[in-house]
């Protein structure tokens, strides 16, 4: 059915002596981009928004923009004609199989029928997006998007059948109110006031008892001069006006007492005011921002320290899970691709927010074509593909792959074409290799340590190939990572050290062994069981291998003790490495940790005396190995479809917890005479060692093995288990 222009703009001023259709909101409808657009607009506010000592500091590598002019349609099929309140961000025009109507509507009628809504919007200043809501006519991530019109029309002025246009899926972060619009996402804000406050011989310093983020709030703030505002991790940071990392300098001329809220949000926990002038101050609070995230995973045991640890590494965890998952709420506040992988990880096990993890994701990648490697880190860039998959297994959401598989390809393409003539990859004008801070890390030549996490992402790469129904690319990538394995354990696999080496320069192996591509091996699964025992014993627990000092590396160490079964030991070293943080008065968990350093030097790093972030995700990798591999639960396929419960006590006497997966909960109770536990999801195998035959009221325990026994679970149904420990 077609309608003349005159018909529609009639249905229109008809519909204004209707209801206000906001009246009816449809809980299915949305606000939707450009996929990726919105993600990379508030990642290039936020990371923009660091500065240091009052200067602005922003990223290092290419920021990309939205598109500026999108289009957005949709075909319905209705039964009758449909009212439909439209809010659109940016100038736009609405046709209606291909007929515009005049202006700019903000209501109109769909008639019934099948028929086409189109929308297209223009947006320089912010991205193009639209909410439409009827009452099945709707805006969701059934909607179709593209950012270029290949169409032509001939001299009649018909459109061609034929269109070389791509349309793909619209973005959407679930914003349902019509009346926030993308543009004005931001974060929740509560009121917090200090702990403490000590005065110093012309200002104060307050205390807000732990480390915190967020807008500092001036009370009773009056006179002219200057108020100096300078703030702190630890209370020396907060007293050096010559070397604290951010400060604030306020220009004030005030007749009267006012209350001000300073416009850019800082992590601290210590803030030192100090007037200047006729300026006085009764008091500071603040509005501490957060992600609005629910904490769904949970771990207690029998040892308080541990407990401690969890939770410190939770409020950690928290504290960088923002707009995106950060790398620290000091420095840098920015979308780096080797912290947000870890947060992922940590993410299954405490909030499973899916959202922020594409959100981070897209917002990494940005647009093509690519010029360099994300964050301009080679090692960054498989941590990106590594993402993708894991994030499938946790959440079972194979569309997120097979739109972003596009992105993916690109950037594999990027990867593939700096390959040497051997077909490895080493340093290129552009490359940064970081793999850790670590003093005398050599980066030079083909470092095993790249070409392990470039053999994982082929094979990622295949899998995800797979998804999208790109058949040829996966074989290719399948067949690369192939060979690519059988160079690794050629080049690379010592004999004599029982390990890898760490690199080849001009074709010859080094003599130097790191712990970085052999705890990678571990729970890649490239090693035989025999090599497994030979890495754990002369590299892992070597004291003459270079130690790790930062908690990011440490995170994948103990993930791979934890993978060959040495939980006891891994416990002992969270309680030291974690706990000796603990002791030194930390709040949160830090960006390096070397127990050999003592007071001030502690707060140190890249040359400066207060450069160390003590608030750094990397660091609550607790919650990760808590729930993996001492709860020990995993999926085995996409979204718990199936999964398996192995819980390990590890030297404690009992533990209970939660792990979220997609649809509810696993609960689990474990002592050394007893398991409990309750799935929301999919089908399970709790799988454990008794002395004793184990016992579960109406439930058929098997016997897989000596003293290994498996019990299936299915959801909804409680099963409590006794056994010996």
């Amino acid at each position: 059915m077609k309608f003349s222009i005159i018909t529609l703009v009639a249905l229109f001023f008809l519909l204004l002596l209707h209801v206000d259709v906001h009246a009816q909101t449809s809980s299915k409808a949305s606000w939707v981009w450009y996929p990726g657009d919105l993600d990379i607009w508030v990642s290039n506010k936020m990371q923009n928004r660091r500065t240091e000592r009052g200067s602005f500091l922003p990223p290092f590598w290419k920021m990309d923009s939205h598109y500026v002019l999108v289009e957005f349609h949709k075909d319905f099929d209705l039964g009758s004609a449909e009212e439909v309140k439209l809010y659109v961000e940016g100038q736009y025009n609405v046709k209606i199989d291909g007929q515009a109507l005049s202006g700019y509507p903000k209501n109109i009628i769909v008639p019934a029928g099948k028929h086409k809504l189109s929308l297209k919007v223009y947006g320089q200043d912010k991205v193009p997006a639209i909410f439409v809501q009827g009452k099945t006519v709707v805006s969701d991530a059934s909607w179709l998007s593209t950012y270029e019109d290949k169409e032509w029309i001939d001299a009649s002025g018909k459109a061609s059948d034929k269109s070389g246009t791509t349309f793909v899926s619209v973005g959407t972060w679930n914003l349902t109110d019509p009346l926030l619009p993308p543009s004005q996402f931001k974060l929740a804000t509560k009121a917090v006031d200090a702990v403490k406050t000590d005065k110093t011989e012309k200002g104060f310093v307050a205390d807000f008892g732990k480390e915190t983020f967020g807008f500092l709030k001036l009370h009773g703030l009056k006179g002219k001069g200057r108020l100096h505002v300078y703030y702190g991790e630890s209370r020396e940071e907060a007293l050096s006006a010559e070397k604290c990392e951010t400060l604030d300098l306020l220009e004030l001329d005030l007749h009267g007492k006012q209350d001000s809220t300073i416009a850019l949000s800082k992590a601290f926990r210590y803030v030192n005011c100090q007037p200047e002038g006729n300026v006085s101050l009764e008091k500071v609070s603040m509005l501490y921002e957060y992600a609005p995230v629910k904490e769904k995973g949970s771990f207690r045991c029998s040892d308080d320290q541990i407990n401690k640890i969890y939770d410190v590494a939770n409020y950690t965890f928290h504290l960088n899970t923002r707009e995106f998952f950060i790398d620290g709420i000091k420095r840098d506040r920015w979308v780096w691709s080797g912290d947000a992988y870890q947060s992922y990880l940590m993410n299954y096990y405490s909030f499973n927010e899916s959202p922020i993890v594409k959100r981070t994701l897209l917002a990494q990648r940005g647009k093509d074509p690519v010029t360099a490697h994300i964050n301009t880190i080679m090692d960054y860039s498989f941590y990106w593909f590594l993402g993708i998959y894991d994030y499938y297994q946790y959440s079972g959401d194979q569309k997120f792959v097979q739109d972003v598989y596009p992105r993916m390809k690109s950037l594999m393409d990027y990867v593939l074409g700096r390959r040497n003539k051997e077909g490895l990859l080493e340093w290129m004008p552009g490359d940064w290799i970081f793999i850790d801070w670590a003093d005398k890390l050599s980066k030079d030549g083909e470092v095993s340590f790249e070409q392990i996490l470039f053999c994982r992402s082929l094979e990622t790469m295949a899998l995800c190939a797979d998804m999208a129904k790109d058949r040829a690319s996966a074989a290719n990538y399948r067949e690369l990572a192939i060979d690519l394995k059988a160079k690794i354990f050629k080049y690379y696999w010592d004999e004599s050290k029982h390990a890898l080496v760490h690199s080849r320069i001009e074709g010859k192996p080094t003599d130097q062994v790191t712990r970085y591509a052999n705890m990678f091996g571990i729970f890649f699964d490239y090693f035989s069981a025999a090599q497994k025992q030979e890495v754990k014993q002369n590299v892992l627990m070597n004291d003459r291998i270079n130690k790790i000092t930062t908690p990011y590396m440490r995170f994948y160490e103990l993930e791979a003790l934890c993978a060959m079964g040495e939980q006891s030991y891994v416990l002992q070293e969270m309680k030291a490495y974690w706990g000796g943080m603990l002791e030194l008065g930390a709040t949160s968990f830090w960006e390096e940790y070397n127990p050999d350093k003592k007071g001030t030097e502690h707060l140190a790093m890249y040359g400066r005396p207060f450069g160390k972030s003590l608030c750094h995700a990397w660091g609550a990798s607790p919650i990760y190995l808590l729930g993996k591999y001492y709860l020990g639960v995993k999926p085995l396929k996409p979204g718990y479809e199936t999964y398996v419960v192995e819980p390990v006590l590890g030297g404690l006497e009992w533990m209970e917890g939660k792990v979220p997966t997609p649809s509810g909960e696993i609960t689990l109770y474990c002592s050394k005479k007893e398991i409990r536990i309750q799935s929301d999801e999919g089908t399970g195998t709790l799988r454990f060692k008794s002395n004793s035959k184990p016992l579960a009221k109406g439930a058929e325990i098997k016997e897989i093995g000596k003293r290994t026994y498996e019990l299936k679970i299915e959801k909804g149904i409680p099963y409590v288990v006794s056994y010996t420990k």
